[in-house]
């Protein structure tokens, strides 16, 4: 594994200007998703990642007891399952590095209670390497993993109530470790209107999966309502996520997890449980690049650049009524989720 670009950046705040009123970073014109085919497959309840390499697809459940890669065609017909006796605590997200190695995010922690997180490398053959990783600032439970071109891995923190941290690690992965990350960013992303996810609009607020496109340029975050794809015309994670993103609304995925990009730039997303996996066509090419080391903000599709930060601290003063809604939201989520999980 390469970290690549590993020199500390600036631990930076960005806020996504998103909101039912539009905005610099409002949803872009963009195609809806359209149904491509449905998981129907038993072994496969709740898909929290995905990822393609152009004919086939991979997908993983949330959680599991043991590594699974399921192989799905274009039909979503299970092939074949790629399999390691590796009995992970909290698998959440999927990605492929460019030698064909499969990265799960072992990062799940709704409770707060995790030593160490950990990153599963798989080859094909179904050899399991586990990296253990440890955060610099206490516990969090992340749901999206990104893989950079170089292959250094980016976890992004699924926060209710707050920011949610951008981190890597400080130095190269050593197994089974653990190896320390670092704090290179963080995001707040404000609610849209886009319907869909478990708990009403609060759904759109949490980041529950990330890919990267193939030769690197586009990020993508998901929340259970939305995408947001940021250019990185440098290919380096860290400052992409200092731009302005598009927002792609996946309206009506009841709870969205996987998010993947096809070779020729078509976005891909998909639900646990019941449901179809869905494409956006072109969805890579509606994002307009800024110039390479430029480090400021790329207008978002139909708007303009504004910068992606308020105040001191880039987080603007938030009106308590809507403090009241998150919180409730938060504990509400908080407690399905537990009895979804339990002892896990």
């Amino acid at each position: 594994m390469s970290l690549g670009r590993a020199a500390v950046v600036p631990v930076l705040t960005v806020l996504f200007l998103i909101g039912p009123g539009g905005g610099p970073a409002g949803a872009a014109q963009v195609p809806a998703p359209e149904p491509v085919c449905s998981v129907t497959d038993k072994r496969i309840t709740e898909l929290s990642g995905l990822v393609s390499d152009g004919s086939r697809w991979y997908a993983i459940n949330d959680g599991g007891t043991r590594v699974q890669i399921f192989v799905l065609g274009r039909d979503c017909a299970v092939q074949k399952v790629i399999t390691g006796s590796t009995d992970p605590y909290d698998v959440e997200d999927l990605a492929r590095a460019a030698d064909g190695t499969f990265w799960l995010s072992d990062t799940g922690d709704n409770r707060k209670q995790r030593d160490t997180v950990a990153l599963l490398a798989v080859t094909p053959q179904g050899k399991v390497t586990l990296y253990r990783l440890t955060y610099p600032d206490g516990q969090h439970d992340a749901e999206a993993l990104l893989l950079d071109a170089s292959g250094t891995p980016y976890l992004v923190t699924k926060n209710p109530l707050g920011e949610a941290g951008i981190y890597r690690p400080a130095k190269a992965l050593s197994s089974p470790g653990p190896t320390p990350l670092e704090r290179v960013g963080s995001l707040n992303v404000k609610s849209t209107d886009t319907p869909g996810g478990p708990v009403a609009s609060f759904g759109s607020v949490l980041v529950t999966g990330g890919a990267v496109n193939a030769d690197g340029t586009v990020v993508a975050l998901r929340t259970y309502t939305d995408a947001y794809l940021f250019p990185a015309p440098d290919r380096d994670v860290a400052a992409a996520l200092r731009r302005e993103p598009v927002r792609v609304p996946l309206p009506d995925e009841k709870q969205g997890e996987a998010i993947a990009f096809e070779p020729d730039g078509t976005l891909l997303s998909a639900s646990e449980g019941s449901g179809p996996v869905r494409a956006v066509r072109g969805a890579a090419s509606l994002v307009r690049s800024a110039e390479p080391g430029d480090g400021g903000q790329a207008p978002a599709a139909g708007g303009e650049a504004t910068g992606g930060s308020s105040g001191r601290d880039g987080v603007p003063p938030v009106p308590a009524l809507l403090l009241a809604v998150v919180v409730a939201g938060g504990a509400v989520f908080a407690w399905s989720k537990l009895r979804k999980r339990l002892g896990r």
